[in-house]
């Protein structure tokens, strides 16, 4: 991998990581379009999820503190109340990655049919949000907290966008468009460390010189850093999108690249 194209693929990942229009989607057709597969993509991968994980914590700080500092006050109040959705929310996944991981790993080297339909799916998913109009909640129920993490679950495949998914999730459910691109952004810290930790482990165990085989750290550094920069850009970007409701612009777009993904290949 040259580090232009590590720039490109980190830039992807760092922007698309928030915006409603699957990372893991454009990371698929970037690496097919660089001709990118196996332990190379994978470390890349890690590395780069990663980074939009730590351009959480940034841009969300605060939040973050906050949570903490209710939760050492080892009292039931808000914060605990905000944690312990987090946690129901996590279920899902964590059943997907425990019990179902080589089942989505080969998922994603099937072609980019699916990326093309699961992006189709996000586009239906994020239009159904935008014209539903249910009854406003003031706070995520630890229910809809169970739902929104299922549709989280539901987000791995490729093209499946996961912020996508669970705002419009939310949205659906009637949740508050201010609460819930944050606790969307925040309820995916968590799986997104463990996945890492899992395909550390993983690359450990066939070696770190088969692991960055084809990978010069140059790559790494940049796609890391350019993932870390954009996706402090477009975590601040996406919150004020959500508020604004602005969401059916992305629908419009995962539709269009999901129809040319599925039918381009067959006509070029």
């Amino acid at each position: 991998m040259e580090w232009f194209e590590a720039l490109i693929l980190g830039v992807i990942q760092g922007l698309t990581e928030y915006l409603p229009v699957s990372s893991s989607g454009h990371l698929a057709i970037g690496a097919h379009l660089f001709g990118l597969s196996g332990e190379e993509n994978l470390t890349f991968t890690v590395a780069v999820h990663v980074a939009t994980v730590l351009s959480t914590i940034v841009i969300l700080w605060k939040e973050i503190v906050w949570l903490f500092t209710d939760l050492f006050k080892f009292k039931w109040n808000e914060g605990t109340k905000y944690i312990v959705n987090i946690i129901i929310s996590m279920i899902p996944v964590g059943i997907v990655g425990l019990f179902f991981k080589d089942k989505v790993e080969a998922i994603f080297g099937s072609g980019l049919l699916v990326v093309g339909i699961c992006l189709m799916i996000t586009a239906s998913l994020l239009a159904f949000s935008y014209w539903a109009k249910p009854r406003q909640r003031e706070h995520i129920s630890p229910w809809h907290a169970f739902v929104i993490g299922i549709a989280q679950a539901l987000a791995v495949l490729p093209g499946l966008s996961r912020s996508g998914s669970t705002i419009a999730t939310g949205l659906l459910l009637g949740n508050k468009k201010e609460r819930l691109a944050q606790f969307s952004f925040l309820m995916v810290i968590p799986p997104i460390l463990g996945e890492a930790l899992l395909d550390v482990k993983d690359m450990a165990e066939m070696g770190v010189s088969e692991a960055m085989a084809g990978l010069p750290t140059l790559s790494l550094v940049v796609g890391f850093l350019a993932a870390f920069v954009c996706g402090c850009l477009a975590c601040k970007w996406m919150i004020d999108i959500v508020k604004k409701g602005k969401l059916i612009w992305f629908a419009l777009y995962c539709a269009v690249v999901g129809l040319a993904t599925i039918i381009l290949p067959y006509v070029l």
